[in-house]
């Protein structure tokens, strides 16, 4: 099972959606800028403070999610 460290999931922040750490940024709009034609490239022009390697890891945790083989980090401190 992988982990992932800029991915996290906090039940005050987006309803619990994973997350990139540090953020509001959800893997799911880093998902729907992919599926509607963007690239990673796009994706950091919108938002330049995410790292490549953070979105990335969103791509990765994606399709991990879709085996249920996922592991990150719950922050529940609320």
């Amino acid at each position: 099972m992988r982990t992932f460290k800029h991915i996290v999931a906090n039940p005050t922040i987006l309803g619990g959606k994973p997350i990139i750490k540090g953020t509001r940024i959800s893997v799911e709009i880093i998902l729907e800028w992919l599926g509607s034609g963007g690239s990673v490239d796009t994706i950091l022009n919108q938002y330049p403070h995410l790292s490549r390697e953070a979105v990335n890891e969103a791509i990765l945790y994606a399709s991990q999610a879709m085996k249920n083989e996922i592991l990150i980090e719950t922050d529940s401190a609320a």
